[in-house]
């Protein structure tokens, strides 16, 4: 697996903003009020990633400290290391990326949303709520890009410390 490019995320989040801001700029008098909650499910999704990456952070590094004291004798005492499974970091590296893609689909949408009402507040008197649901679309969406780029981080395996030094090759 190749880790998410911020290229990727950055144009489908213009492209979006874009594409979004040309259609609310052709229906903004015939679409729904936006409520200022519609958002918060992606900041849900964004907690429970970071809470993840925090999780899977602290166990993977209690596993590798683990595994170099593994030479010496256990101290007594010393809390006892649950094993990470392989395919539950390969899971949340895949929820990662999906969620790194979601919340730049989210965030050029919101932002689209955004270009449009933000000018708009003095001339129409549904725009001041519409701009408000935005920024927080904007916000929401951006927490679920950088959790989920955090977590993505979190999943990578290290470099391996036995393993060939920059410069060297295998035969």
């Amino acid at each position: 697996m190749r880790p998410v490019s911020r290229r990727d995320l950055a144009v489908v989040a213009l492209g979006l903003a874009l594409a979004a801001w040309l259609v609310v700029r052709a229906t903004y008098g015939s679409l729904p009020p936006l409520r200022w909650w519609l958002p918060v499910p992606l900041a849900v999704l964004a907690v429970a990633e970071a809470l993840g990456a925090r999780t899977l952070r602290t166990r993977l590094a209690a596993e590798r400290t683990a595994r170099r004291g593994a030479s010496r004798p256990a101290e007594p005492g010393a809390p006892l290391v649950r094993r990470v499974e392989p395919l539950l970091v390969a899971r949340l590296a895949v929820l990662a990326q999906a969620s790194a893609y979601v919340g730049a689909v989210f965030a050029g949408v919101w932002a689209g949303v955004m270009l449009h009402v933000a000018p708009s507040v003095s001339r129409l008197s549904a725009a001041g709520d519409d701009t408000v649901t935005a920024v927080v679309g904007v916000g929401c969406a951006a927490a679920l890009t950088a959790a989920a780029l955090w977590l993505e981080s979190v999943c990578r395996v290290p470099p391996d410390e036995d393993g060939p030094q920059d410069g060297a090759r295998a035969l």
